[in-house]
């Protein structure tokens, strides 16, 4: 018996999406099975600006044919809209598969999903205010609550207080005249003094939740190597940080009135490391605002939490700038919530000319190899973060080993009975609109998240490692969808293993995808191959809830199997113990009668879009221009019309069905990058590039 594949049905006016593929019934503990759901607790998530995750915890359900579906509605409309179904899991394991190898170091994952519906809802309003209808229905009996209305409002973008104090700061040396109260340095205003010596650790905060630091244009370099008392001047140039570089700051605001640290608009204001470990070290301070401010010549400008230590929560970076640096934003710990991270430009140290890779044959031949991830020539991540409800969103990442990352921190943390910490495990958190150029490893990792992780509206050109990556994810869903990927290289579009729930949704690919993770979902996708022997969709899976359909294969001429579907023996649900079965197909119509799957999948060319071609596998290291391409459906293409609707995905669809890919017929340009100029950055900073990188 195969299994059912895509099963879409229409429910209480929503599209709901069965993951009850035809499988043996999972026995309970006691050794009976109990198909019988029973509803226990509803979870909302941290909201962020355009996002609400859910989870619903239950018992029973052995068989998976229960079903929760969501309708939502803005508060103080009438109309219910639909909103994809919640994700069923259970038992699926995440990690520490197989044994280790003896030449590799072993996986500390060990994570088991709970018995439980998750999901989101997107593309929501800021700082708005919904009613979430939440429906639970199976065949054999819901007992408890079956339908439950949650309030929830996303929360707004982050903005300084308007009614709190104002402090001037100034550079060494300015000359005119200074608005009062004014200061000299950082330092001197965000604390009650400020002395490079051991008086420094004296001074209390100054500043309070709404205050805002006006600083004046000029570079801010500090010398801090010199000891001694006095305050700074022209020839002195000691602005506090003595010995190790590093700004310390630790005062908090709140959610409402943060602590606002930003240019004054009078020309660029440029903080300069001299080459510091460490430039900002935040852990002890929620709630601080940075904005329009250039950041160079450090290896981490800002530190927010590191695992089992400390960490800070609220911490937001707008319209900046940040480049000659080896790391840009770091966060390892758990309870760090509500990061705005927006509209920035990262620029790493790697080559911006050519693209290096840190392993591997094809890379080793090859003259600068390998990469360098720290120190004066090389730049490991953008921003990497752990936590809850963060956002990442409109920025432009250049010439780095990672652009963006959920950091890998293993299992989520527990209390001593082994439950998960509510408050620590990394959920909702959202990635899109951004901009990635450039990356010698992944454009965007969800490797460290939980449940609700989404990535969305993306441009990735140019990684070599895989552009996105879901290994070792916990549980999921984690969700990738409306993403644009060009130029992969060595390991294709996706590096997902270890993984469960992975939702692949309404994405635009050049490159091959092999996905390994239990429980996939892949739909609306367009698929172009690059390497002509190489299979373009390999999926394997532990269980055969896995579900493909409606998507756009441009499958490799050369490739002795186009699409493989790797999954236990279909009448088994989940099998962890055993080897998967094997199967691999020539072309689609192979694939669809020996999986089950794909049966409204089309084949396509590069011709079903605009202006694309592929990119030359002979020359690894050239790099691609985004604005050289054009990815929306050809006139006349396949493509038009024949994707399936997904709710909050590709609503608003021009013709009698949403188009397959990225991009809808007619519809605006999707902005990628910052949504205004970055003050100082030069326009290759703004996602305009000339391939010789940035003038800086």
């Amino acid at each position: 018996m195969k299994p059912m594949g895509w099963n879409l049905f229409l429910l209480a006016g929503a599209l709901a999406f069965s993951q009850a593929a035809a499988s043996r019934t999972a026995k309970a503990p006691s050794g009976a099975a109990v198909d019988t759901v029973s509803v226990q607790e509803l979870w909302v998530e941290p909201p962020t600006l355009k996002s609400i995750g859910l989870e619903w915890r239950i018992a029973g359900d052995d068989n998976r044919n229960a079903v929760a579906t969501v309708d939502y509605r803005e508060v103080g409309t009438t109309a219910w809209r639909p909103a994809l179904p919640l994700v069923r899991s259970h038992g699926e394991k995440v990690g520490n598969l197989v044994p280790p190898r003896a030449d590799f170091h072993p996986d500390p994952n060990n994570y088991i999903n709970p018995n439980m519906f998750a999901g989101s809802i997107f593309d929501l309003q800021p700082g708005t205010a919904y009613q979430v209808r939440l429906s639970l229905s199976d065949p054999d009996g819901v007992r408890g609550k079956k339908a439950q209305t949650v309030m929830v409002r996303t929360r707004a973008e982050p903005v300084p207080a308007a009614d709190g104090k104002v402090y001037h700061v100034y550079p060494i040396g300015w000359v005119g005249a200074k608005q009062e109260p004014a200061f000299t340095g950082l330092m001197e205003a965000y604390y009650q003094g400020a002395a490079s010596s051991d008086f420094q650790g004296t001074y209390l905060p100054r500043v309070v939740a709404g205050d805002t630091l006006l600083v004046h244009a000029g570079v801010y370099q500090s010398d801090r190597v010199h000891y001694q008392n006095g305050l700074p001047h022209p020839g002195y140039n000691a602005l506090s940080t003595l010995f190790d570089g590093t700004y310390y700051l630790t005062a908090s605001g709140t959610a409402e009135r943060p602590i606002a640290i930003k240019g004054a608009g009078d020309g660029e204001v440029i903080f300069d490391g001299d080459g510091a470990q460490t430039f900002f070290n935040l852990m002890g301070a929620n709630y601080n605002y940075f904005e329009g401010i250039t950041f160079r010549n450090a290896n981490l400008v800002f530190l927010l939490g590191q695992k089992n230590i400390a960490g800070s929560s609220g911490f937001t970076l707008k319209h900046s700038r940040l480049y000659d640096i080896g790391r840009g934003v770091q966060d390892d710990w758990s309870g760090s919530k509500n990061f705005y991270i927006a509209d920035n430009s990262f620029i790493g140290r790697h080559d911006p000319s050519r693209m290096m890779g840190w392993r591997g044959a094809e890379w080793s031949k090859l003259p600068g190899y390998p990469e360098l991830l720290g120190g004066p020539n090389g730049s490991e991540y953008a921003v990497k973060l752990y936590g809850q409800g963060h956002v990442v969103a409109y920025n432009y990442m250049a010439n780095w080993h990672d652009g963006l990352d959920v950091a890998t921190y293993g299992d989520p943390d527990v209390d001593a009975q082994g439950k998960e910490l509510r408050d620590r495990v990394p959920v909702s958190i959202d990635f899109y609109g951004n901009d990635i150029f450039n990356m010698s490893d992944n454009c965007i990792e969800a490797d460290g998240g939980a449940h609700n992780i989404r990535v969305f509206d993306n441009r990735c050109f140019n990684s070599i490692g895989g552009a996105l990556s879901a290994t070792p994810i916990v549980g999921g869903p984690v969700y990738f969808f409306r993403n644009l990927v060009y130029n992969t290289t060595t390991d294709g579009v996706m590096k997902v293993g270890t993984a469960a729930n992975v939702l692949l949704y309404q994405n635009t690919f050049v490159g091959e995808v092999q996905m390994d993770a239990a429980n996939q979902m892949i739909a609306n996708n367009v698929i172009l191959g690059v390497n002509a022997a190489a299979p373009l969709l390999r999926v394997s899976s532990y269980t055969n809830h896995a579900t493909s359909d409606h998507n756009a294969f441009g499958f490799n001429a050369k490739a002795g199997a186009a699409y493989q579907w790797n999954t236990p023996p279909f009448e088994v649900g989940m099998d962890w113990k055993n080897p998967v079965t094997k199967r691999a197909f020539k072309d689609l119509g192979e694939a669809i009668a020996g999986s089950g799957q794909e049966r409204h999948s089309v084949e396509v060319g590069y011709a079903d879009l605009v202006r694309v071609s592929p990119p030359d596998r002979a020359d690894v290291q050239r790099l691609y221009a985004p604005e050289d391409y054009d990815f929306q459906p050809a006139a006349g293409s396949k493509l038009v019309d024949a994707g399936v609707v997904l709710p909050t995905i590709n609503d608003g669809f021009k013709g009698k069905a949403p188009d397959i890919g990225a991009f809808e017929s007619g519809a605006p340009l999707r902005q990628y990058g910052p949504r205004s100029p970055v003050p100082g950055a030069p326009v290759g900073d703004q996602g305009v590039r000339s391939l010789a990188g940035p003038a800086l």
